[in-house]
């Protein structure tokens, strides 16, 4: 099973579309898949369900918070739902697709999470230190998730605690970013608080963790005639200058696409056939797939 956390810390940049199309087309390729939604916006979520439809499901929000109030973690497999429009395509192809759905309520969890630490430091000393890093790394390990070849994280677009959770469960990190100022320049940051967090974890922990950044995926970019954007060209040679792997395929903008996929609780890779710009976005989507399998090694 490989584990990949989907983040950047500027919001807008497509990483909720770009996970929920990459794990949907895992899963018509005949792999079982389960998305994380730890953004408390809870987009991914809204994915693959109608807000009104999924009032009565379960949320990782009262996992954490049993946690809390416990120091013990129930088995989190009890917390999966599994989205019947997108089943009903892949199932017939030999995938699965489950999800772990997100919740508004994980900003107080985030907050408790760190308290318990000491607050903003985050102290390595604490005996809960290891226990609460490694609450989803943990709670993947039961046999009841061993049956999944990816799972895709959806993290909110900070490094805070429920973040810091999806890292240290992580074998790989992939940034979704636009071909913009504003969302090329924390990539960098981004990489300089991953390597702090893995030194201070492998300071204190037994085993060390390694994640590794597979690349930067640039999304939402617009074409000329010509190509895209020069404005957009430069910010993705930004990119090679802090010398982080960027991968080859992008994907363009088209929000109505994106729209209408989501009205129908199906990523644009399962919707039915559409306009030409539809099924150029879904060829994008599928060998941008093909280029996340070679890079995790799956």
């Amino acid at each position: 099973m490989s584990v990949v956390s989907v983040i950047n810390y500027k919001g807008g940049v497509g990483k909720t579309t770009l996970t929920a199309n990459i794990g949907a087309e895992l899963a018509a390729r005949g792999r079982k898949v389960l998305l994380v939604d730890l953004d408390p916006q809870s987009s991914l979520t809204f994915s693959f369900y109608r807000p009104a439809e999924f009032e009565s499901r379960p949320t990782v929000l009262p996992w954490f918070e049993g946690y809390l109030a416990t120091r013990v973690a129930e088995p989190l497999h009890k917390y999966v739902v599994s989205p019947r429009e997108v089943n009903a395509v892949v199932q017939p192809l030999g995938g699965q697709l489950d999800l772990l759905a997100g919740d508004l309520g994980l900003i107080e969890v985030d907050l408790n999470l760190a308290a318990a630490l000491g607050g903003a430091r985050l102290q390595t000393g604490n005996p809960r230190y290891l226990p609460v890093h490694r609450l989803i790394a943990d709670a993947l390990t039961d046999r009841a998730f061993h049956g999944y070849d990816s799972v895709l994280i959806d993290c909110a677009p900070n490094f805070n605690m429920v973040t810091r959770t999806a890292m240290v469960a992580s074998d790989h990190v992939m940034v979704p970013a636009r071909p913009d100022y504003l969302s090329t320049r924390g990539i960098d940051y981004l990489r300089a608080r991953m390597s702090r967090l893995v030194e201070e974890y492998n300071a204190v922990a037994p085993h060390p963790i390694n994640p590794e950044i597979i690349g930067v995926v640039y999304t939402m970019v617009q074409y000329t005639g010509s190509g895209p954007l020069i404005s957009q060209r430069t910010s993705v040679n930004e990119t090679s200058r802090i010398e982080i792997p960027v991968f080859r395929q992008t994907v363009r903008d088209n929000k109505t696409a994106v729209t209408d996929a989501g009205e129908r609780s199906l990523p644009v890779v399962l919707a039915p056939p559409g306009t030409a710009s539809i099924e150029t976005l879904r060829y994008e989507f599928q060998q941008l797939t093909s280029e996340f399998l070679a890079r995790t090694r799956i």
